[in-house]
């Protein structure tokens, strides 16, 4: 029994290794930003925009390439895939000559996120026992913090080696540490910021190797016996057939064919229609409750609470570290407490968290309690809506169309991050920083009660009881 759950975890460590890509690959850019456009010349609004704008691109690509991979394939093979697409696309954007070869690299790097983002909770989900399928699952989570605290903490580190307190505080002394930084690392240092990553990259293939391919997927494809195999070795003899009479139940595997357009038209039917909106609706909720804001633009919110850019550059460690341990109570109490609790708690918490930032940002209060409220959204997020909402969407749909299903809610998710880093500043100048924490507020108040309604608690149930629900 140790040994089968010591295997479990392995093979959920290993899938998840491209949360830790994805994570740092996507903040390690912030920190690249000033060395790369020096590099390139960059300087009107509209380049700068795009090459931090472009593996959104890469990224709803490939989680809408996800579900036709997955399915056709199988999940272990598009995984590898993902991998593989890590490794190249990370060596690429490090040796880029020119900026078109650079948005072409970051656009490749993008769609290996978009393929992970979707792929790797869903695998770690197919795998994993019932009982221990939240905490396995919110493993992908806080790989990923990890990776944004890793990125975080170079960033700051480049800045600290360089420059000093007393240089933040002055225009003069901004533009001679920013002078020192791109002297030292405009030509080199900004490609090893990027090229780094092809080595945890290349342990995420090799890795891949080493993991079966998800029982779940083979049991629907009539290749019973591999399907029996791999379940035995995660749970045993007993485990193995109760899973296996349940798959049988719930669809029958000779009927499975893994044709795009019948999966989209049982996905818009009406037994069917009701999850996909639930998952889409999580999917977006996650993004424009609006915490990606404070990763993306923290330099703002940071400066309109009255911090300097000393402060700002520890302040945003702080929060990569706050999201951590908060990572490590979800995945502590997801199975324990469930997720539907998890989900009403955070929409909640963040409600209160953004009326108050609002209030303070609307009165121009300034201090450590606005440092305070980012941290506590922050670890409200990372308790609830980020591990939750991935656990949620990889077991809610059923196993005969759960690679396409999680393929377009993925996608729906990256369109929303699109939408929200987009509308930001757009609502910042219309509304105020206030005004704009007030309209999150609303979203959140909104979701609270959409997940009050509509989401069913799944703790514990094995994924086929799920589906069972729905029917």
């Amino acid at each position: 029994m140790q040994s089968q759950r010591i295997y479990v975890w392995w093979i959920a460590s290993v899938a998840a290794l491209g949360g830790l890509l994805f994570g740092y690959d996507w903040v390690v850019i912030g920190g690249a930003k000033p060395f790369y456009e020096a590099h390139f010349g960059l300087t009107s609004p509209s380049q700068q925009g795009w090459a931090m704008s472009c593996a959104l691109i890469g990224c709803l690509l490939g989680a809408l390439l996800s579900g036709v991979l997955s399915e056709k394939f199988g999940r272990k093979p598009a995984l590898i895939a993902a991998a593989l697409v890590f490794t190249v696309s990370s060596i690429a954007t490090g040796m880029a000559g020119t900026f078109e070869q650079f948005v072409a690299a970051r656009v490749f790097g993008g769609l290996a996120i978009g393929l992970a983002s979707s792929l790797s909770p869903m695998y770690i989900a197919e795998v994993s026992p019932a009982a221990l399928r939240g905490r396995l699952v919110t493993l992908n989570e806080l790989t990923i913090v990890i990776g944004i605290l890793m990125a975080q903490i170079t960033n700051w580190l480049i800045g600290k080696g360089h420059c000093t307190a007393a240089d933040f505080q002055t225009a003069q002394g901004l533009a001679q540490c920013n002078a020192a930084l791109l002297a030292h690392d405009a030509a080199v240092g900004w490609r090893w910021m990027f090229g780094a990553t092809a080595v945890p990259a290349a342990v995420f293939l090799l890795g891949m190797f080493s993991v079966p391919e998800s029982p779940r997927w083979l049991a629907l494809r009539d290749r019973e016996d591999e399907a029996r195999r791999t379940l035995e070795r995660l749970g045993g003899p007993e485990n193995a057939a109760s899973v296996l009479a349940e798959i049988e139940s719930s669809v029958h595997a000779g009927e499975h064919r893994n044709q795009l357009s019948v999966e989209l038209r049982m996905l818009l039917g009406p037994g069917l229609r009701r999850v996909l909106l639930l998952g889409v609706g999580l999917a977006v909720l996650q993004q424009w409750c609006g915490i990606n804001v404070i990763f993306n633009y923290a330099q703002n919110i940071f400066s309109a609470a009255g911090y300097s850019l000393s402060d700002i550059l520890f302040n945003i460690v702080v929060t990569g570290i706050t999201m951590l341990l908060f990572t490590f109570l979800a995945i502590a109490t997801v199975d324990r407490n469930g997720r539907r609790i998890l989900m009403l708690s955070g929409c909640a918490a963040l409600v209160i968290v953004y009326a108050a930032l609002g209030y303070f940002f609307r009165i121009h209060s300034t201090g450590v309690h606005m440092l305070v409220l980012v941290v506590a959204a922050l670890a409200a997020y990372a308790m609830t809506l980020a591990p939750v909402t991935w656990v949620v969407l990889s077991e809610i749909f059923p196993g005969r169309v759960r690679g396409t299903a999680m393929a377009l809610a993925t996608a729906s998710l990256w369109a929303a991050c699109f939408v929200l880093t987009y509308t930001f500043p757009l609502l910042n100048a219309a509304l105020g920083t206030a005004g704009t924490f007030w309209v999150y507020a609303c979203v959140c108040l909104v979701g609270f009660f959409g997940v009050r309604r509509w989401l069913p608690e799944t703790k514990g149930r094995t994924l086929e009881e799920i589906e069972g629900f729905w029917r």
